[in-house]
């Protein structure tokens, strides 16, 4: 799929999973999921939808960040055999998962710039920005990016889930290919077998853009409705111009 597509489905995919998880434990993980963690889950999780894709030279994540972005890209295609091989692997999965979580036990600052960078993933993969003039796009993406990690700190989000939120974006991002014609090697390195292969869709073909997209888009706009407090978030009768 398309890097829109997987930020979509990372999305909609931590929104479908918040009642699910609310209030279980896991692997030494207590979820207890607020808002803010709902809004930090989604778009980690949409960020991480993306990081798969650092094996292709021209995919959303690899031109979000420049040159060192690119430099992985080139790296990741070396490491793990080329587009849709290992990075497209459960085992790619447990490893970005475990990185990410590592950085959570490790340091505040080095999670916090870790989110950081997903989020600005996240954003470029949701299309918010000017494909005409990338130096202006990158510095609203940063702007928006910073004011999004910097208000979820100051609400005091708990990040102590986040190595659960980047494998399973990873393993959205490799449901989605499985929906496609090229498939995904799952079981890599043990096997080649491409899981799909031969069997979905095109990407970027009929069937994504004008179903895959479209459902995704209005399972996220539902999920908030569903989620989120809103009755809460609006004024009381009455308060309205008190100052």
């Amino acid at each position: 799929m398309m890097g829109h597509s997987h930020a979509l489905s990372g999305v909609a995919g931590w929104m479908a999973m918040v009642p699910l998880l609310q209030g279980t434990q896991a692997l030494g993980v207590q979820f207890d999921l607020g808002p803010g963690e709902i809004i930090a889950g989604s778009l980690v999780s949409a960020g991480a939808a993306l990081v798969p894709d650092l094996d292709h030279k021209s995919s959303t994540i690899t031109q979000t960040y420049g040159v060192f972005t690119k430099a992985l890209s080139s790296l990741f295609n070396w490491l793990f055999g080329g587009h849709r091989n290992g990075t497209h692997s459960l085992l790619f999965a447990v490893l970005m998962g475990a990185l990410a979580q590592g950085l959570a036990l490790w340091s505040e600052l080095a999670v916090q710039i870790y989110i950081f960078l997903l989020v600005g993933i996240a954003f470029n993969g949701l299309g918010f920005g000017m494909d005409k003039n990338r130096t202006a796009s990158g510095v609203i993406n940063a702007l928006a990016t910073a004011g999004i990690t910097l208000a979820l700190y100051a609400s005091g989000v708990d990040y102590t889930w986040v190595g659960a939120a980047v494998a399973f974006g990873c393993l959205l991002h490799f449901l989605g290919d499985v929906a496609t014609d090229m498939g995904v090697p799952l079981l890599w390195p043990l096997t080649d077998y491409r899981f799909g292969q031969d069997i979905g869709f095109t990407t970027d073909g009929t069937v994504e853009r004008h179903i895959v997209t479209p459902v995704l888009t209005t399972a996220i706009v539902l999920y908030a409705f569903y989620l989120f407090p809103w009755p809460e978030l609006l004024p009381e009768p009455g308060m309205a111009g008190l100052g």
